[in-house]
């Protein structure tokens, strides 16, 4: 985990700041690493920020309760983060206005920044970087919605959606199959949690990806979710055999064969217009909530990297439960 020293943070760092391996349409930027510390630092100080000036609050909206709000929401997960709101200041746009935050670590004052963001006229949005994220005091809400009505892909866990956890992965990414170590952690840590899979076959990088999510599609559709984890948990041990056409048949049609299916009639089924719909369907709901990478979890709509440090990961699950008001574990 990057602490918020580095002071160009990106959007997604602004909602979960955590960074992570991804597998993703486009290069994720990866901030400069951090200047070697001397071999005898000086104790660490808690830090004190300099006192906001009232000049720099020139914007009627949003509040610095609100901005307070939205952020205690990103990143109160993390005893450790402390912030205070610099300014909140008009621009030559209106209804759009430049919002400052001091950032630190409460242990150590040199782990310090500051993040710069802009909230737009609607009071839904701001801009950071070049993306546009949700801003407000449930900015994870409408994603939460959208996630119940059309997240229906395998599951493990509860059968409600009041707790909902939803990975999209890409079978031939190999970050996506080193995540499954903390899914299964997830799994025993939320009993009371529904952990849905979702396919988001990335073919442009994964030219085998689309038809391993067919494959697994027909394996829920003939047998159900207990058996698709069984072929999935296959597939990615299996993962380098998808490499080529010929590797990905033996490895699709062998993994069917451990879970208990005949891989010929999963192999028909995964060439139907039905099933190529439902794969299609998978990816447009990612890209409907601006998702461009795997692995990555939607918790109550709260977009976290699937494969970060599970101790942290941990913590903003159980966080985002409580906030929610739901029993997490």
């Amino acid at each position: 985990m990057i602490r918020p020293s580095v002071r160009f943070l990106s959007a997604a760092a602004l909602a979960v700041l955590v960074l992570s391996s991804v597998c993703g349409l486009a290069q994720t930027q990866v901030p400069a690493a951090p200047t070697a510390q001397p071999s005898a630092p000086a104790p660490a100080q808690a830090p004190v920020f300099p006192t906001p000036d009232p000049a720099n609050f020139t914007a009627a909206s949003p509040t610095k309760d609100q901005v307070n709000a939205f952020l205690q929401v990103s990143w109160g997960y993390d005893e450790n983060r402390v912030w205070q709101v610099e300014a909140i200041q008009k621009t030559k746009v209106e209804g759009v206005s430049k919002v400052v935050v001091d950032v630190a670590d409460k242990a150590n004052s040199a782990q310090s920044g500051q993040i710069t963001f802009f909230t737009m006229p609607d009071g839904k949005h701001l801009i950071s970087s070049d993306q546009v994220i949700a801003f407000g005091d449930h900015p994870f809400a409408d994603v939460r919605a959208i996630m119940q009505q059309r997240a229906d892909g395998p599951y493990r866990g509860a059968a409600s959606k009041d707790f909902e956890i939803v990975e999209f992965a890409d079978f031939q990414c190999p970050h996506c199959k080193e995540a499954q170590a903390n899914m299964d952690k997830l799994l025993v840590d939320f009993p009371k949690a529904r952990i849905v899979f979702e396919n988001y076959p990335l073919e442009s990088i994964h030219p085998q990806a689309a038809l391993a999510a067919a494959y697994g599609l027909c394996v829920a559709k003939m047998s159900g979710s207990t058996t698709f984890f069984q072929f999935a948990s296959s597939v990615f041990d299996g993962q380098d055999g998808l490499g080529t056409a010929d590797g990905a048949a033996l490895t699709l049609n062998s993994s069917a064969t451990k879970a208990g299916l005949e891989p010929a009639k999963v192999a028909a089924c995964a060439a139907t217009p039905e099933i190529k719909a439902q794969v299609e369907a998978g990816v447009k709901l990612a890209q409907d909530v601006d998702l461009y990478q795997v692995p990555t979890l939607f918790v109550n709509g709260r977009q976290v990297p699937a494969n970060i440090e599970y101790a942290t990961l941990k913590k903003i699950v159980a966080y985002q439960a409580k906030i929610d008001g739901v029993a997490g574990q």
